[in-house]
């Protein structure tokens, strides 16, 4: 039996010499980035895509992101165990989900690649399955109170308190607890609220309606293009509107092949969120996105991409893709936007209102992209110009390691900029210099 490592070395490298010769020049194209991105043509990777990741290192001693022109960054909170979202609570204290990717058996060639690679890249392991709570009680900046507030749940990701109810999106279901301000630790089993569907991507970000009525859950789909088929991803692929009073669910949204980030923008009062679009078509092809979410939208996948173009590994449905609604900002190939938090004006110098994206990086490209703490500015309820770089130099100049990785964001109680670093084990915190 071939050792992982060099198993998934070996197809890595095959998989990349494949693509590089079918792709000449797609390294050189100018990232697909904006409102009307020009994507190129699809060209297929077949059965071994281009697999390209940086090893894990993490930072050492004073070494930190660059933060852009006028900005600092100092570390909020260390020592944590990948660290994937995070919640501010009224109080100030910051809640921080620590979970990853379980460890599933794989199903062929490259899906064993794939594991082995994530994993050698800090993105899969042993989940920690846990809620910690930070506390800034001094107000430096810096978090120096941890407490383990909930323990053994599976794989959190999302969580919103509204009144005195904090809910939790696990893989499997939407939890509820009782929450009292300052506690430091819920010892009782969240009450199951709603089953959600674990593995493939198992991401459950949560998110309140500004009337605190009702929670929307972002649930990812199980495959790449429903390679399983389409009854594997019912109920997946989707933002679910749970509705508080009634304890009843429907889908909001779906055709989105794996939402994560999500946030409100107050000036046309819509959600938006950021979502990872499908692999294995070339560097840039699709672009993942921004977008605002309609009810009762459907955004295209696995069907097609961006702008109704079919994808035809895929068997096709003509009414789909006819329905499939235009997403608003392309993000760049493969960039894996998850983090989505909005930055009101004045936020940080230089920067207007709009969008802070974690991009925690891709894995399906010749060069890699992502691994940067990225801005969007709007005007008018949309987005608008190019993206800006809040945070930088995640990865070392010979894309051989990552030192972190960027995932949630959030708006701190004092107006700094957090950001979850999990292959980094960190939480940054960036400010005005």
């Amino acid at each position: 039996m071939v050792e992982p490592s060099l198993f998934a070395r070996f197809v890595a490298l095959v998989g990349g010499a494949a693509v590089a010769l079918r792709h000449s020049g797609d390294g050189a194209r100018k990232p697909v980035y904006g409102t009307a991105p020009v994507i190129p043509e699809a060209k297929a990777q077949g059965k071994i895509p281009t697999l390209k990741m940086p090893t894990a290192k993490g930072w050492e001693g004073n070494h930190k992101p660059t933060a852009a022109a006028g900005l600092k960054v100092n570390a909020f909170a260390k020592n944590l165990l990948h660290p994937r979202n995070m919640y501010v609570l009224p109080n100030g204290d910051v809640l921080v989900a620590e979970s990853t990717s379980e460890r599933e058996k794989p199903n062929g060639l490259f899906e064993h690649a794939m594991h082995a690679t994530m994993q050698r890249a800090g993105a899969a392991g042993i989940s920690a399955n846990r809620v910690t709570l930070l506390r800034d009680a001094d107000g430096d900046g810096v978090a120096e109170q941890s407490f383990p507030l909930i323990e053994n749940v599976r794989q959190p990701f999302g969580m919103v308190l509204v009144g005195d109810t904090l809910y939790v999106g696990a893989s499997d279901a939407l939890l509820a607890y009782p929450y009292e301000t300052g506690a430091t630790k819920i010892s009782v089993t969240g009450k199951k609220l709603m089953d959600l569907i674990p593995g493939g991507h198992w991401t459950r970000n949560l998110i309140a309606s500004k009337d605190g009525t009702k929670i929307y859950v972002a649930v990812g789909s199980l495959s790449n293009i429903g390679d399983a088929g389409m009854a594997a991803e019912e109920n997946r692929a989707c933002i679910f509107e749970y509705d508080i009073a009634s304890g009843q669910s429907r889908i909001f949204a779906g055709g989105l092949r794996n939402p994560v980030g999500m946030a409100w923008e107050p000036e046309g009062g819509m959600l938006w969120t950021v979502v990872n679009e499908r692999d294995g078509l070339g560097d840039e092809t699709p672009p993942d996105y921004l977008t605002s979410v309609r009810d009762g939208g459907f955004y295209g996948w696995p069907f097609c991409y961006w702008d109704r173009v079919v994808d035809d590994r895929v068997p096709q449905d003509a009414a789909k893709v006819a329905s499939a609604l235009q997403p608003d900002y392309a993000l760049g190939g493969h960039t894996a936007s998850l983090g989505l938090c909005w930055l009101p004006e004045g936020t940080l110098p230089g920067f207007s209102a709009g969008m802070a994206i974690g991009q925690h990086g891709s894995w399906n490209r010749s060069k890699l992209s992502g691994y940067k703490l990225a801005f969007v500015a709007f005007e008018k309820g949309k987005p608008v110009g190019m993206p800006r770089e809040i945070l930088t130099d995640f990865l070392s100049p010979d894309e051989k390691h990552s030192y972190g990785r960027p995932v949630g964001v959030a708006l701190a109680a004092d107006g700094a900029v957090l950001m979850a670093d999990d292959v980094g084990d960190i939480i940054w915190r960036v400010t005005g210099a």
